[in-house]
């Protein structure tokens, strides 16, 4: 069983182990029942939570607004919503 993401209805809850300031956003690998996530921002003044929420949005063809930190603001350890049309895994995570 996957403990990295779940669904809440058609919510995907993800956990995410934020690795800021990296050279170009990537998705790298499930990781302690997390999924890593390298992103450019550095960790200052919510840049890298926003940054974060983009980049998800964008790989998931979703409007930002779909994509919140529902906990980990200041942490590298976040749960994150995004808002779907359907309980579907987008493909980059199904892979």
């Amino acid at each position: 069983m996957d403990n990295w993401f779940r669904w809440q209805n058609t919510d995907l809850l993800l956990q995410v182990r934020l690795q800021p300031g990296s050279r170009l956003d990537e998705i790298v690998e499930i990781h302690n029942n997390a999924l890593k996530i390298r992103i450019t921002a550095l960790p200052v003044d919510g840049k890298a939570n926003k940054h974060l929420c983009n980049y998800l949005a964008t790989i998931c063809k979703v409007r930002k607004t779909c994509v919140h930190i529902e906990a980990g603001q200041t942490s590298r350890n976040k749960t994150v919503r995004i808002q779907l049309d359907e309980q579907h895994l987008p493909n980059f995570l199904a892979e």
